[in-house]
């Protein structure tokens, strides 16, 4: 195993962990376990175990507290709340989705902000949008995509803080994407981001025209703002581990915005392409199919650097982890086991 990889960790007093202790880690590890039980949090612990100094460990806390707080930024303080009403009650016709029910759009004011996702209808061109509850779970291919919009267009990113090496569902912003295209040209790494679209997509190609992100497909470039969160999901995921080399990289809720159709070929870039790069990769999911798609792609590529990370809360409150290797990880897929946390 690679000298930079993270093979053991001690956290103590951090967020939700007093004394906590885990070790035999892997490549490629994905997290399970409930809602709050402490995904996000062992990541983040994680990530800023890599500091290289005070200047580098001030960086990765004021990137963490950017991915934490964008959107609370934008929707829970009410000045930001009120901003995003705004913009959208002027721009779209609105529908509320909450707890299976439309609401009408004479009650929007009395709609409280929530884990908040907005959908494009693709016939009607209206935004819905959508609440998560706990327990209660959303599929579409718009997650996302309009409230990111709105993201870049009004937070001042002159104190933020974005790397290829934390990923969550509020990176993938157009100042974001377009680094990204303009530093896989630099690293002759564009075809092979392409390459992938194309597989998975249908898609011709990625690029910058107008300092916009643009996909081209039958021969005609579309604002990349037109198709689902998914497709910036796994391009923001796949171009991180194509672009480094010999480091780590941690994805929040990897699953979010892709199609569970898609979960196998995603899983099988992630593994092919961090072995060639030799990136360890820490993830976090609460779907049941992602994590059933990545022990069925892990088994058929014989992948035995790879680990699952079952967190839960022990009978005293703390919370715990339980490693599981391949082996025991395919074992307890195939007898069906509950591995989503305890």
């Amino acid at each position: 195993m690679s000298e930079h990889y993270i093979k053991n960790i001690e956290i103590k007093n951090f967020k939700c962990f007093e004394d906590f202790k885990a070790e035999g880690f892997g490549r490629v590890n994905l997290i399970g376990g409930k809602n709050n039980v402490g995904k996000t949090a062992f990541m983040e612990a994680c990530f800023l175990s890599l500091a290289d100094g005070v200047y580098d460990l001030y960086k990765k806390l004021l990137e963490i507290k950017t991915h934490r707080n964008v959107v609370n930024n934008l929707l829970l303080k009410n000045d930001r709340q009120q901003d995003l009403k705004q913009l959208i009650l002027e721009n779209t016709n609105i529908d509320i989705y909450r707890k299976d029910h439309y609401i009408n759009k004479d009650e929007y004011e009395d709609y409280e902000c929530g884990k908040t996702f907005i959908q494009k209808d693709k016939k009607t061109g209206n935004y819905i949008i959508l609440t998560h509850y706990d327990n209660i779970e959303h599929e579409f291919d718009y997650a996302y995509s309009r409230i990111i919009e709105l993201i870049d267009e009004n937070i001042n990113f002159s104190k933020a803080q974005f790397s290829l090496n934390f990923i969550s569902q509020y990176s993938h912003t157009n100042n974001i994407l377009n680094w990204i295209i303009s530093e896989a040209k630099l690293q002759n790494k564009y075809d092979d981001l392409n390459k992938y679209l194309l597989e998975i997509f249908n898609v011709q190609n990625i690029d910058t025209i107008r300092n916009k992100p643009l996909i081209k497909t039958n021969d005609k470039y579309i604002e990349l703002s037109e198709f689902g969160q998914g497709i910036k999901t796994f391009i923001n995921i796949i171009s991180s581990i194509l672009l480094l080399k010999d480091d780590v990289i941690f994805i929040d809720e990897i699953e979010n915005g892709i199609h569970y159709t898609n979960l196998d070929k995603l899983w099988e870039i992630i593994l092919t392409i961090s072995k060639q790069q030799n990136v360890q990769v820490f993830a976090t999911t609460h779907s049941k199919e992602c994590i059933e798609s990545y022990a069925r792609v892990a088994k058929k590529l014989k992948d035995d650097e790879i680990t699952f990370l079952d967190m839960g809360r022990k009978k005293d409150g703390t919370v715990g982890m339980i490693t599981m290797n391949s082996e025991r990880f395919y074992r307890e897929i195939e007898m069906d086991n509950e591995v989503r946390g305890w």
